[in-house]
């Protein structure tokens, strides 16, 4: 092949389009269930999207109603239409959030050969804990959890409940037993926070901290207090 010819190869090669894929730095999937806590799902969501991260978005039918019950969002109950509606929200990039049905068995999440290494359930409901700590798999969000876990991957769990009972804290520790973080919504009050948003920021900062995402939101102990 002459000079010439590959320069304009390797001119064509450069020239073509990312994939979708390619565009963002890593996948994660994010379930959101029907515990209270909506708020923290809603800032996580923003700052993956801000982090660029791709993500696939888990919610449950509970969950919606709690988005409207506490946030006023009103989450379409179509997987595509909601897709937008958080894309719209978030200003994400074309592709950049999926949301799939609680049946969408072909979806990515749904096998280990393809599914993200991270997921977190935030907020993640007793009973979703419990049916993960038990391997029911029922719909795509046990389905999901269960896959990252056989996979060995990075598995958060953010229960919003109180109090705990007895049956609560064994399945929490069964998961914890198997690597998966329990990582009750309980945020601090060290940093003096003048609003909800601070509470928000704080418990949200942690759990991009176990993501190992890069964050500005939470100062640290002992360096901003």
């Amino acid at each position: 092949m002459s000079t010439s010819a590959k320069n304009s190869s390797i001119k064509h090669l450069a020239s073509e389009p990312q994939s979708i894929e390619q565009a963002f730095s890593q996948k994660i999937t994010l379930a959101i269930t029907g515990a209270s806590g909506s708020a923290y799902a809603l800032r996580l969501l923003e700052c993956l999207v801000a982090a660029n991260y791709q993500v696939y978005l888990l919610c449950s039918s509970a969950a919606r109603v709690v988005f409207d019950t506490e946030v006023g969002f009103k989450l379409p109950a179509s997987p595509d239409a909601a897709s937008q509606a958080f894309t719209e929200k978030f200003n994400a990039k074309e592709g950049q959030i999926t949301v799939f049905g609680k049946e969408q068995w072909f979806s990515p999440v749904a096998s280990g050969s393809s599914a993200p290494k991270q997921m977190i359930v935030c907020p993640c409901s007793t009973g979703t804990l419990a049916a993960i700590a038990h391997g029911m798999s029922d719909n795509l969000i046990e389905r999901a959890a269960d896959v990252v876990i056989k996979e060995r991957g990075q598995l958060i769990l953010v229960p919003r409940e109180t109090p705990f009972s007895t049956l609560h804290l064994q399945n929490m520790l069964s998961l914890s037993q198997q690597g998966v973080v329990i990582m009750p919504a309980a945020p601090g009050f060290y940093h003096q926070p003048k609003s909800i948003n601070d509470l928000i920021d704080f418990m949200v900062g942690r759990m991009l901290d176990h993501l190992n995402i890069e964050q500005s939101i939470m100062p640290r102990w002992g360096y901003q207090i």
